[in-house]
């Protein structure tokens, strides 16, 4: 606590000396910076990515010493809740939002439905569970800029522009971040794991605390390894916000049940691949040398390509998550697929999206050794 609250005095004493601020009237400083409080870190005077676009409260930026001071040292954690959420992991979610939309399960996967204050009557919902309507949210999710966009220009700017297209635009933006409950941090290309062969990779904790705490209980006990789950992109929105849960014999299965109930994992790239719907149909199980053909097809045209985006370019994405698994008896192996009924045992780690019919290297094993060195480098979860 007393490190904290060094840390917090000498973080005042910055903001309060005239000299940090050379470009303000630092009598009026207050005054000017009270409504802008949520465009900025809390720890350190860092603008968001979004300036006041997409905090609704303040929150601390991504810079890792930010991070770092809030979450394990408590630095100004009485004035934030949360690590503000970044560009990519915004335009992930939205697309996940289309997606899930789109489908023809969305009555099903689009779970949760949203709850948005109509922005003329705020006695009322624009958006009500009670009352889906899912045209006028397609409507709305159209209105959305994209990301790219957002962020070139001064987001009040966007937003008018947004509010002019559907005033609901907006609102459903900000309900798309706020009603994530996964930790999501886009990873740069130096912390990326090369053998995955995508340029959008993400470290991906969905676990709720209480999970996360049961799971390290049981790998005290039993151990862990990885393992690939592959899920069609459509159904992501309802995971991040839900968690990963055995699905067997519910209304949300897609597949069959021929290896029984439980979370579907497996150490090879090409099968998950085939459950994420890579392949010639959205659910079409292509077979592994399907996969590896596909792989170096549209793989050696990409790398011809100049270096992509920061951001997605396509509406055709396909994913497909690392996860970590208890290595316990209840893990039930049937060749390369794995059947874990315990979905406590069950942790995502890290996230991987493929644009444009891109697919990963189909031969990919988690249970080769220097895969495993590559995961358990810095990438490690438990160090991040």
């Amino acid at each position: 606590q007393s490190i904290g609250d060094f840390h917090i005095t000498m973080n005042l004493s910055l903001c309060l000396s005239p000299s940090f601020y050379p470009y303000y009237n630092f009598p009026n400083f207050p005054f000017f910076r009270i409504p802008t409080l949520n465009d900025y870190c809390v720890v350190w005077d860092e603008q968001h990515v979004f300036q006041n676009g997409s905090m609704l409260k303040p929150a601390v930026c991504t810079r890792e010493l930010c991070v770092f001071s809030f979450n394990t040292l408590g630095v100004m954690s009485g004035a934030a809740e949360e690590v503000a959420t970044g560009a990519e992991v915004v335009d992930l979610l939205v697309a996940m939002c289309r997606a899930a939309l789109e489908s023809a399960r969305k009555s099903i996967i689009f779970d949760p439905y949203p709850s948005v204050v109509d922005p003329h009557d705020p006695k009322s919902l624009a958006f009500n569970p009670k009352k889906k309507s899912y045209e006028r949210l397609q409507r709305a999710l159209d209105g959305i800029k994209s990301i790219r966009e957002i962020t070139q220009g001064p987001y009040f700017e966007i937003k008018k522009q947004m509010d002019k297209l559907d005033p609901l635009a907006h609102p459903l933006l900000q309900w798309i971040i706020s009603s994530n409950r996964s930790h999501i941090v886009k990873l740069p290309s130096s912390r990326q794991l090369k053998f995955m062969h995508a340029s959008h990779q993400f470290l991906l904790l969905s676990s709720p605390p209480a999970k996360e705490a049961c799971f390290r209980t049981a790998r005290k006990l039993h151990s862990s390894t990885f393992a690939f789950h592959g899920s069609h992109i459509e159904n992501w929105h309802s995971i991040l916000r839900n968690g990963l849960v055995n699905a067997s014999c519910t209304k949300l299965q897609l597949h069959g049940v021929a290896y029984g109930k439980g979370i579907y994992l497996s150490p090879i790239s090409s099968i998950s691949f085939g459950y994420s719907g890579m392949g010639k149909g959205q659910h079409h199980m292509p077979t592994k040398e399907e996969l590896a053909q596909h792989y170096n097809q549209v793989n050696t045209v990409l790398q011809c390509r100049p270096t992509q985006s920061r951001f997605l370019q396509s509406r055709n994405l396909n994913c497909v998550a690392l996860c970590e698994v208890i290595t316990s008896k209840d893990l039930q192996k049937h060749g390369n697929i794995w059947v874990c009924p315990i979905s406590d045992h069950v942790c995502t780690r890290f996230f991987f999206v493929y644009e444009d019919g891109q697919v990963g290297d189909a031969n990919i094993n988690t249970q080769d050794v220097w895969i495993q060195k590559e995961i358990l480098g810095d990438n490690q979860p438990d160090s991040t």
